[in-house]
């Protein structure tokens, strides 16, 4: 009889991280060719992971940000531009995540009283 406890391998799954995607599937669910995802990773705005065979795999993370410099290349901005865009983009919505936790009152985090 196998085990109640639910395997912990599915957790991957959900894990925004997980490099599951093969390149030819990544490519598929963007809408792009493989080539392009070599040349964003060559532009370094990506940078999958490699299986156990040498084979590159992508993230949903990953192919969220390619997507969005594909986006940018079929307006017809350069890719290596498109790709500087991204990681700026990607700059800035940490800067502001950060700013709105530092804006925070010190009370709503628990701070010790006087």
């Amino acid at each position: 009889m196998p085990p109640e406890n639910p395997s912990h391998g599915n957790d991957r799954f959900d894990d925004d991280d997980y490099p599951a995607y093969t390149m030819g599937r990544a490519a598929e669910m963007i809408g792009a060719t493989p080539g392009f995802l070599r040349a964003v990773g060559e532009a370094r705005l990506i940078t999958p992971l490699r299986s156990e065979g040498g084979h590159r795999r992508y993230s949903r993370y990953q192919l969220r940000v390619a997507a969005r410099a594909r986006e940018l290349v079929d307006q017809g901005t350069p890719i290596e531009a498109a790709c500087r865009i991204v990681i700026l983009e990607d700059q800035l919505e940490d800067a502001l995540r950060i700013n709105e936790q530092l804006r925070r009152p010190a009370g709503s985090e628990g701070a010790p009283a006087s």
